[in-house]
């Protein structure tokens, strides 16, 4: 398989033969504004600064070229946005996590809109849904229902996107029902100025490492939207205290993996 990292959770993903695009967040940098500014969120950091806070590392038109599928684990607009929506050939294959993200996205013009369950097959590729809770508490009557996602197939390593959740339960257990050998986990711990973390930081991450020693672990969805709490170079230097660096990577946009 191969991996690339492109942005916040924006990956293209090479496996079993079949490309697969996942959470695209395709507009130039600057053009959405900050969140926290919605009706009913609370206030976040870096009110003043408009999203995405970097630029893409290549062109859209690199990163949507020969898609098979794609895969959107919920419609924050970190993870599905409006370039996403203009730049896509109506006609592509695309996952959703349940009945209401679909509808959604088939309003935008898409025909070809599947829900991603516990047994999805596509072109012989096993696609499992997995649970995630997109924070902790009160928090999560804003966050909403967010998924990640199994990858499977008889001539590849077992691959586990988190999605947007924080460590707890239901992650160990599918860890433990799946024993996954690469996890690329959203581990920028975003978050409000109250509420708490969104999704995971260093110590979730560490949680998720104990549980997985075995695996290797990408850490991304950091430093490109303006309620980020975790920095590169802070997990950088965690890991490193941990003795783990040799597990987790911690990638730039445009940055690649092979395995």
């Amino acid at each position: 398989m191969n991996i690339d990292h492109i942005r916040n959770a924006t990956a293209v993903v090479e496996y079993a033969g079949k490309k697969f695009l996942f959470d695209p967040m395709l507009g130039e940098k600057g053009t959405m504004p900050p969140f926290g500014t919605g009706v009913g969120l609370p206030p976040a950091p870096r009110e003043d600064q408009n999203n995405p806070l970097v630029s893409l590392p290549t062109s859209i038109d690199d990163i949507i070229s020969n898609i098979d599928a794609v895969i959107v684990t919920h419609l924050h607009p970190d993870h599905w946005d409006e370039a996403a929506k203009e730049a896509l050939p109506k006609e592509i294959k695309i996952f959703a996590q349940n009945d209401n993200d679909a509808t959604e996205i088939r309003s935008a013009g898409f025909k070809n809109v599947d829900i991603l369950k516990e047994n999805t097959v596509f072109e012989g590729i096993q696609l499992i849904k997995t649970k995630g809770e997109h924070g902790r508490g009160e928090i999560l009557q804003h966050a909403g229902q967010v998924c990640g996602v199994i990858f499977k197939h008889s001539k590849e390593k077992t691959l586990y996107f988190t999605g947007d959740t924080v460590w707890y339960e239901a992650v160990q257990e599918t860890i433990d029902t799946h024993k996954p050998e690469i996890i690329v986990v959203n581990a920028g711990d975003n978050q409000f100025l109250v509420g708490g973390s969104l999704i995971m930081g260093k110590e979730d991450l560490y949680e998720l490492y104990k549980a997985a020693p075995d695996a290797k672990i990408i850490a991304v969805h950091m430093e490109a939207v303006n309620h980020w709490g975790l920095s590169r170079e802070e997990l950088k230097s965690f890991i490193n205290e941990k003795g783990i660096s040799s597990n987790v990577s911690v990638p730039d946009d445009g940055e690649s993996y092979s395995f």
